[in-house]
This record gives C-alpha cells, structure tokens and sequence, in this order.
C-alpha cells in the first residue's frame, strides 16, 4: 500500500459517522443535564424490533427503570439473600441477554468495590450481563478516576444507586491500620483509607472491621462531594449507600 490516494477518503459524511461512533458517548457526557438523562432512561424505543437500528438499545437491556432507589436497594438485597441460599437464579447470563446488551447498556445500580477476587458483585448479587456498573479497586476508595467513572454511570448511564462494598478482614485496610511500609504505588491505596482508619479508633468492638466499616461511609462521602452526584441525589434520581460483605457466610449487611 502507498501513496495519499490509498487512504480512507474523510467526506462531510464519514466524519460525522466517525464522530458519533467514537466520541458519541462522551459529547453525551458533557452536554447531557440530568433531566435529559432521565428522559433517556426511562423512555422506551421507539425503534420496531422488525426495523432494528444499528446501536440502539434494546428495551430488555433497560433492566429495573421504573424502580425507585429504594426499591433497587431492596432488589439488590434480595439477589444477595439468594446467593447467600443457594438459590440463585442467575438472571440475565444466557446468549440471549448477551446479544441484547451488546448495543448498549442501561445499568440500573453501580458499585464501587473492593478488588479483591473473593467479592464479585454480579454474583453476590445475582445479577447478569448489562445490570450493574462495577468499579473496583483495592480498599474500595473513591479516588477520581473512580468518581468520574462513577458519575458517568450514574448521570449517562443512568444508575439509580451507587453502592460502595467492603468485605470482612479487607488486607487495604488491616494494612493501614498497621502502618505497613509497602512498595511501589501502593501506599497512595493505604494514604486514602487512612482517614477512616484514624476516625474509627477508640471504638469498641474489632478494630478491623470498624476501620473497614468506616471506610465505607468515608468513601460514600467522597463521591457525594462530587457536584454531578449530590445534584442526581438532591433531584431524587440517585442514592449512595454502603455495605459490608462477610466473606464466610456471602451476607452482605447496610452500612449506616
């Protein structure tokens, strides 16, 4: 292949596909004010399912919209107390669900969660393909590349309910507490739990499990400070809650 007359000739019209493709999402971002958000929620498509429109997305994979926050809170537990049963109905992971949510995604709840391979929240939660917006990171710290991924889940995906989720006998945090001397980048994990770490001393009970609970509404009020999220919580659209994960029976418990 050579020569300028071998490339892909950019008219009006192939920038403009190219620009809707690529960068549709975050112009969304920036220009969408979370009334036109919520429109595009909640508002079924219009699109026939005999005319299918290439990106458009299926109303199966708009999973729980008409659900208030509470009422996710209160479904979100409920797939807990399955797993926790064993009685799990592993919704939404066939090759149907797959093919619907490969146009698009609408979750309904997101979770901010600790990285450890022990909590995988689609499953503690028995939840399937396109229902949750899952970041993780160790010691489930709300750093801004987690806000920001969690604004955009919120306020353009449209997340009804943020969940910040800790775990019983969290390594961040047990770390943390003993002041460990550690490598690398893994001291900026242990700078931003330590607040948490310092307001939950002098509480009775496990001091381990105080700091981790602690961390929790720590967190949860981090990512309310951010402007996008308390305006999606004052409006009503949004709540931001915590939980804590027991790694020996799969419980998962509210955090207030």
């Amino acid at each position: 292949m050579s020569g300028k007359n071998q490339r892909l000739p950019l008219s009006r019209r192939n920038l403009l596909k190219l620009g809707a493709g690529a960068i549709g999402t975050g112009a969304l971002t920036a220009g969408l004010g979370c009334n036109n958000n919520n429109a595009a929620v909640s508002e079924p498509t219009k699109t026939p399912v005999s005319e299918p429109t290439k990106g458009a997305v299926s109303q199966k994979a708009i999973n729980h919209n008409d659900m208030t926050p509470d009422q996710i809170v209160q479904h979100l537990m409920e797939g807990n107390q399955r797993f926790v049963a064993n009685k799990r109905q592993t919704p939404n992971q066939d090759t149907v669900r797959l093919t619907e949510v490969a146009k698009g995604q609408k979750p309904f709840a997101a979770i901010l969660g600790c990285a450890d391979s022990r909590v995988p929240a689609e499953i503690v939660f028995d939840q399937g393909l396109g229902d949750l917006f899952v970041c993780r990171v160790a010691g489930n710290i709300a750093t801004p590349e987690e806000i920001g991924s969690l604004e955009f889940g919120t306020l353009v995906l449209g997340a009804k309910v943020i969940m910040v989720l800790a775990h019983e006998r969290c390594g961040a945090v047990d770390a943390t507490i003993k002041g460990a001397q550690v490598p690398g980048q893994i001291g900026s994990l242990l700078e931003a739990i330590k607040p948490a770490v310092d307001k939950s001393k002098g509480k009775s009970g496990d001091a381990l499990e105080n700091a981790t609970k602690e961390n929790v509404l720590h967190q949860a009020e981090n990512l309310k400070a951010s402007p996008v999220i308390s305006k999606l919580i004052q409006e009503g659209k949004l709540k931001v809650v915590g939980g804590y994960y027991d790694l020996d029976t799969g419980a998962v418990t509210m955090v207030s």
